[in-house]
């Protein structure tokens, strides 16, 4: 992430010093691109004066012989068999996992998969930007995200150099265009480093957020009512005293991989991670209308996944199991720490009770606080599991079960 970062970072700097010719904004972009991606070759095609062409501008690579085809013999628009020329017309991005299962017009050399992005701007397309890669399936979604950032950056240094070519006789207007092209770069690069910060320790979609909003108040210290859910694997200390570290690593990156896309599909805000214990929050500091109720949901799924993984478990000879507490309530959120080590947390009555819960909870068992409880009444069979003395709060508390059916009844 943070080498990603940091080459946005030199790509949009390489702009600012690179106002009459774009040649070298290219090189930096697809050096960078096959470094991170581990690529063949990269290749920035434009389109031609006349429309009819994807001309060759800037090449990195292996494949020394296709920068001479490509110009003796360029892509042409009415081709359309050939993916560069279909990412060019469609304006979509043409992602090829195994050119080995393709029939295309395009001479792919040694490459076996492809990915080709088009350069969008005006709601028209100036070009492409191609990427082959060493081996079949080699570009994950991270990377053809990480490849679409660096074709709006490549557009941009198009666009810059053709303004400032277009008013370079007039003085005034090429220092403000100056003025306006820092402004703009070092606006870029300030939210490049900020959403960095952000995703160490928020998840991708609520530094978006907090990025969108343009605003970091809801990071200061505040009071609101959260969905808490907690959750742990049964009987893991036990086999990391009897296991290899290599079979410990596996099963956790498994289970953390596992759980974290669950968390993702159900909107949580925050998630904190320490060994196989996982904390997770609802309705901050994205808003939600339920927050027990997609606590629950969540827990539900990933009870489900976590019976599956255990069965698989078992058949390698480990004994793991899975609980979860969930509670609702009022609790302290906000951003806690010191410089360069901060993190997004909260703390309250509401995340005691589930941590407690989830000590409490047996292998397969959702344990909820009364508040939980009464608020997924509706959507969900709970049942008493009596009156329990939990550490850490002073008071005995009635604490409900959630039962595997989801049929509505009273709480009893």
């Amino acid at each position: 992430m943070r080498e990603r970062e940091a080459a946005s970072r030199d790509i949009l700097q390489v702009i600012t010093r690179s106002r009459e010719d774009s040649l070298p904004v290219f090189d930096v972009i697809l050096a960078h691109a096959r470094r991170l991606c581990d690529s063949l070759h990269a290749g920035l095609f434009l389109l031609s004066d006349d429309g009819q062409e994807l001309q060759l501008t800037a090449y990195q690579g292996e494949d020394e012989w296709l920068v001479a085809l490509h110009f003796q013999k360029p892509p042409r628009l009415e081709d359309v068999a050939n993916p560069l020329v279909r990412a060019a017309v469609s304006r979509t991005v043409v992602h090829i996992p195994n050119t080995e299962n393709v029939a295309t017009s395009q001479d792919t050399g040694a490459a076996r998969s492809m990915l080709h992005v088009p350069l969008l701007a005006r709601d028209r397309c100036h070009g492409v930007l191609s990427l082959a890669g060493r081996v079949p399936e080699a570009f994950s979604g991270a990377d053809i995200e990480l490849f679409q950032l660096f074709a709006d950056q490549a557009m941009i240094a198009v666009e810059n150099v053709r303004q400032f070519c277009a008013l370079k006789d007039k003085t005034e207007e090429v220092e403000t265009l100056n003025q306006s092209l820092q402004d703009r770069v070092e606006t870029q690069v300030a939210e490049i480093e900020r959403m960095g910060r952000l995703k160490r320790f928020l998840p991708p979609a609520v530094a978006n957020t907090i990025v969108s909003s343009g605003s970091d108040r809801m990071l200061s210290s505040h009071r609101a009512l959260l969905g808490v859910l907690f959750c742990d694997i049964r009987g893991f200390t036990a086999f990391c005293e009897t296991a290899e570290p290599e079979e410990t690593i596996e099963v956790l990156q498994t289970y953390h991989e596992e759980m974290g896309r669950l968390i993702n599909a159900h909107g949580a805000g925050v998630d904190h991670r320490m060994g196989d214990g996982i904390m997770v929050l609802f309705n901050d500091p994205i808003p939600c209308d339920n927050p027990a109720g997609q606590a629950v949901q969540l827990a539900v799924a990933m009870r489900e996944r976590m019976a599956d993984l255990g069965r698989q478990w078992k058949r390698l000879g480990y004994r793991l199991g899975f609980g979860v507490g969930v509670s609702l309530g009022y609790a302290t959120v906000g951003m806690v720490g010191s410089e360069g080590r901060f993190d997004y947390t909260a703390s309250g009555t509401a995340i005691n009770l589930g941590s407690r819960l989830c000590d409490e909870a047996e292998d397969g068992e959702i344990l909820l606080s009364p508040r939980a409880a009464i608020a997924v009444e509706d959507d969900f069979r709970v049942l008493s599991r009596g009156t329990l003395h939990l550490k850490g709060i002073r008071e005995p508390i009635e604490v409900f079960r959630l039962e595997d059916s989801p049929e509505a009844t009273q709480l009893l």
